[in-house]
């Protein structure tokens, strides 16, 4: 498994899931979104873009978690933004 790389900016924590199957990055994230202090409120996925496909249609379709307010499609094709309650 591979290990996820986290960045936390203020109130945002950026976590890249590139190299991770989909199952793997999706243990991770539900992990990450179960542990993140009231103050984080935001997460913002990195998947990428070329065969990235499958992490980003998980992040964007199939993770579902109590705190996850909003998923936003960003600018950049690579990355999912994922809104906290």
């Amino acid at each position: 498994m591979s290990a996820v790389l986290e960045t936390k900016i203020g109130t945002v924590i950026e976590v890249d899931i590139h190299g991770m199957t989909s199952a793997e990055a999706k243990r991770a994230l539900e992990r990450l979104l179960s542990r993140a202090g009231k103050e984080i409120t935001e997460i913002r996925v990195i998947h990428g873009y070329h065969n990235g496909q499958t992490l980003r249609d998980m992040v964007r379709f199939s993770l579902k978690h109590p705190r996850i307010s909003a998923k936003l499609v960003s600018l950049n094709p690579g990355e999912t933004r994922i809104l906290l309650k």
